[in-house]
């Protein structure tokens, strides 16, 4: 049994697309309800994705993101502890 999936113009046209694409490399044509099949079969094989690819974007980063962050640090060869950080971040004579 049937049942339609409502899109909108643009994800109808991407679909469209796809199914064009496919029958111009493949010479078979398919029907968009075979695509929806095969393209939801391929998201639940690579679930973890999907579901990640509607986190925030912002965690966890990539790891191109990582190092362009660490590109800006250094190490002073100074050992810095929590007492450290405490007495800059709310003292105001260390200005």
């Amino acid at each position: 049994m049937a049942t339609s999936v409502k899109m909108d113009e643009e994800t109808k046209s991407r679909l469209e697309e796809l199914q064009a694409e496919i029958k111009l490399e493949t010479g078979r044509k398919v029907t968009q309800q075979e695509l929806l099949d095969r393209i939801v079969t391929h998201a639940l094989a690579t679930k973890s994705e999907v579901v990640d690819s509607f986190r925030e974007r912002t965690v966890p980063l990539s790891d191109e993101e990582i190092e362009a962050f660490n590109e800006g640090t250094f190490d002073s060869g100074t050992e810095t502890d929590e007492d450290d950080i405490d007495r800059l971040v709310y003292e105001e004579d260390h200005l």
